[in-house]
């Protein structure tokens, strides 16, 4: 089974939640839903800003671990260099 790493946030530039996922479509959802994490209801952060797919759950939490290591600063890059508006992508997604 493969697995998803993603980056919620409220607004470009905003919090930012990285989270893994086997089911990304179904995960998000909950997030919107205010069901997913409570970090995420906390903060409001509804936006799909970033995802990336592994072909197995293993990989896609050892690059969620390293990911979340990281500088804002290289987060924001990751997000920009594919995403530069900020769009929300959940509806690409379903």
């Amino acid at each position: 089974m493969g697995g998803w790493v993603y980056i919620m946030s409220n607004k470009r530039e905003g919090v930012l939640y990285i989270g893994v996922t086997s089911d990304l479509a179904a995960r998000v959802l909950q997030h919107r839903q205010g069901k997913g994490s409570s970090f995420c209801r906390r903060y409001g952060l509804y936006m799909l800003v970033h995802a990336e797919e592994y072909p197995d759950i293993e990989s896609a939490i050892a690059r969620e671990k390293a990911m979340k290591a990281w500088k804002r600063a290289w987060k924001i890059e990751l997000i920009e260099q594919a995403n530069p508006d900020w769009a929300d992508l959940y509806e690409r997604i379903l």
